[in-house]
């Protein structure tokens, strides 16, 4: 995989990202590589663990986008919610299981604007999918896919609302 090239694509579509609508939404992105894999991630600093970076925080919750060299030998693009040791997080009474399970509730109402997902996983990945970019616009795909997320991204305030102490 050619990682300077797929990075300078996902921070192409980061940059296109409505920096105006990010800070209403007090959202965050970031752009990397981690095992092997670039990625784009959204997320909130409310999201996890106090004190720490919430990238890596022992508990988190974050929406990414990723590529790998299996991943672009598919031609796809994946994309993800994760939720790492919510039973951590500060303010709420969270059990893992049940955090997954209302978020997938809420989630049902837009699954169909999302290409390929599936929300059959154990609560560590709130839901995941895939998308067949165009190589030559795959910025736009990732794009288009943080855009989405946009979308929803309430759904994740609106369930930790259901488990504040």
């Amino acid at each position: 995989m050619d990682t300077a090239s797929y990075l300078a694509k996902f921070q192409k579509a980061a940059d296109q990202l409505d920096q105006k609508l990010l800070r209403e939404k007090e959202i965050e992105a970031a752009v990397g590589v981690v095992i092997d894999s670039v990625f784009l991630k959204l997320y909130k600093k409310s999201w996890a663990s106090e004190e720490q970076d919430p990238l890596t925080a022992k508990s988190r919750i974050f929406f990414s986008i990723w590529v790998n060299d299996d991943i672009i030998e598919e031609q796809k693009i994946y994309y993800n919610i994760h939720a790492f040791k919510l039973r951590h997080l500060k303010g709420y009474a969270i059990q893992s299981r049940q955090f997954a399970d209302a978020f997938r509730a809420d989630f049902k109402v837009f699954e169909q604007q999302w290409s390929n997902v599936s929300v059959k996983f154990g609560p560590l990945t709130l839901m995941e999918g895939w998308v067949k970019p165009d190589q030559n616009n795959l910025q736009h795909e990732v794009l288009s896919l943080a855009n989405n997320f946009l979308e929803i991204e309430h759904l994740v305030d609106d369930t930790l609302l259901k488990f504040k102490k």
